[in-house]
């Protein structure tokens, strides 16, 4: 049987040689890259399909939550853990939400990393203690809400809201820039433009840009070309 595959995304060197050493000394997984920031961790995925893809959320260039919605939709066959030292729900959803199959902090032991990893890579869901406790409270008061709360009228806000740096890319998108001017303006690479251009449209259910543009003037989040 084939070794696991496994490809590492997290902005400190010397935790990624330390991930590294622990996945390689087992005979039945092996890395197959590294990835200092969202983008690269992007890049690589797309480039060598791993079975698993252990992912840190505070990432530059392109955060972590970003970086598992744009693997999901590129390669909806590669299973996402999340290995961080977050776990406020704020995190911990916005994890969950993007499409990882797991969520891990960074007090795990080697063993219970290793066996996440083949949880995961089995299909199996894998949440850390501390993880599924966040998990149920929010589960717990969404059900209290339920309850006691009348329906809410329908809204008109995007499906998913844009990140910051999302809306940044927009407001330049309406001025009609192009994806080297708006990186030259935002001092980060083409690369990183097309992913958030990419999931802009993704978010806004938009196929262009020229109609990502006319949506979100529609929705009230452009006038006149900024915000």
């Amino acid at each position: 049987m084939p070794p696991i595959t496994v490809l590492l995304a997290d902005d400190h060197h010397v935790v990624r040689e330390g991930l590294a050493t622990i996945v390689d000394l087992e005979d039945d997984m092996t890395v197959v890259g590294q990835a200092g920031d969202g983008v690269e961790a992007v890049r690589l995925t797309l480039e060598r399909n791993p079975d698993v893809v252990l992912m840190d959320l505070q990432m530059p260039n392109l955060d972590g939550t970003q970086a598992i919605q744009h693997i999901r939709r590129e390669r909806p066959n590669v299973r996402v853990l999340i290995l961080t030292t977050f776990a406020n729900e704020d995190h911990v959803l916005a994890g969950i939400n993007a499409g990882a199959h797991g969520y891990l902090l960074k007090d795990a032991t080697p063993e219970q990393l290793l066996q996440s990893i083949r949880a995961v890579s089995r299909g199996e869901a894998v949440l850390g203690s501390m993880v599924a406790a966040t998990v149920l409270t929010k589960f717990r008061s969404m059900i209290g809400r339920t309850e006691n709360t009348p329906p809410a009228e329908p809204s008109e806000e995007p499906p998913s809201l844009l990140t910051p740096r999302e809306r940044d890319v927009l407001s330049l998108l309406a001025q009609g820039m192009s994806n080297q001017s708006i990186a030259d303006t935002l001092v980060v690479s083409v690369p990183t433009v097309k992913v958030h251009v990419s999931n802009i449209l993704e978010k806004l259910g938009a196929s262009n840009r020229t109609e990502a543009v006319a949506d979100a003037r529609r929705l009230g989040l452009l006038t006149d070309g900024k915000f």
